[in-house]
């Protein structure tokens, strides 16, 4: 049995893909940009797909105009370990330095009951950041997390969906769940106030949140999954599509409201071909799918 594969977190911009990556490469360590891909004749007419990794964990881009925008209700922390590194407080600092230029602090950069050292960023492409000083003797989690945020209708629900998610995917474990003690209104006693779980390979972070924040999840962050075959694909979009009117072109939204990619893995390799005529075709099959047709998508390729 093949090992499971890390989610890859899409971030979706206006134009700025090529730049976004291009700047959170220059800025973050172990990170690299990718190959770019092009689609053509889209209904955002042509697309630039970026593939690049930060910190060891892989990321897609896409410049598809200006339809979502990004909000805090997904963010990425970022695990500064002093146990690991020497220079885990500087690096944070730098980090922060450079992500709040032309953004803005959501929580200031300082000494909080959780950690010496915290701050929540949104950068100036609008994606948010939790920069953290861990606790070195806790167990050690991947430097980026993908940390999500249940508010208004979903408040609450962050303890059910992290089950919820564990169930849909293989080698899952729970990891912390913190709740909200008595005496913190808005927050109810019991909601979470910090969890994480892993899927896979790939660690989630999940919070309630009761404040009226006015945002929720959308379009602009969604999950890629990665399948190996049209029966996997299948299993995967059974679970995860909960919103019908949702579905288009592999897309799909869970009951929360999360946006998921459900994808095979041959279309990635097509699209990783370099092959302009073949990605066209291939372009112009999926853009009517609702659920991906792995082998429909194979005949376009050749």
């Amino acid at each position: 049995m093949s090992l499971p594969r890390p989610i890859t977190p899409h971030l979706w911009f206006d134009t700025q893909a090529r730049e976004a990556a291009d700047f959170y490469c220059s800025v973050f360590p172990d990170s690299k940009v990718g190959p770019v891909v092009t689609l053509r004749d889209t209904p955002s007419g042509d697309c630039d797909v970026v593939s690049f990794t930060l910190g060891g964990q892989p990321f897609k881009a896409i410049s598809a105009g200006p339809l979502f925008r990004f909000n805090p209700s997904v963010s990425f922390f970022a695990n500064f370990d002093p146990s690991r590194d020497a220079n885990a407080r500087a690096r944070l600092d730098a980090l922060w330095a450079a992500l709040v230029e032309g953004g803005q602090a959501l929580m200031p950069l300082d000494e909080y009951p959780f950690s010496k050292r915290y701050g929540w960023v949104q950068d100036r492409y609008g994606v948010s950041w939790q920069l953290i000083l861990t606790d070195p003797t806790g167990e050690p989690r991947p430097f980026i997390v993908p940390s999500l945020l249940f508010t208004g209708d979903v408040y609450g629900k962050a303890e059910e969906a992290g089950a919820f998610y564990r169930s849909v995917f293989e080698d899952s474990r729970a990891g912390q769940f913190v709740p909200y003690p008595e005496g913190r209104a808005p927050d109810r006693a019991g909601a979470a106030m910090f969890s994480d779980f892993r899927l896979g390979p790939t660690w989630f972070a999940a919070m309630d949140s009761a404040h009226p924040h006015g945002f929720g999840f959308n379009e602009a962050i969604s999950f890629m999954v990665s399948c190996r075959d049209q029966a996997e694909l299948d299993r995967y979009w059974a679970q995860l599509s909960s919103v019908p009117e949702a579905e288009q072109c592999g897309w799909c939204k869970d009951r929360y409201g999360l946006s998921w990619q459900v994808t095979p893995l041959a279309l990635e390799k097509i699209m990783a071909s370099g092959d302009a005529a073949a990605i066209a075709r291939v372009t112009q099959a999926f853009l009517p799918m609702r659920k991906l047709d792995v082998a429909a998508i194979e005949a376009a390729a050749r």
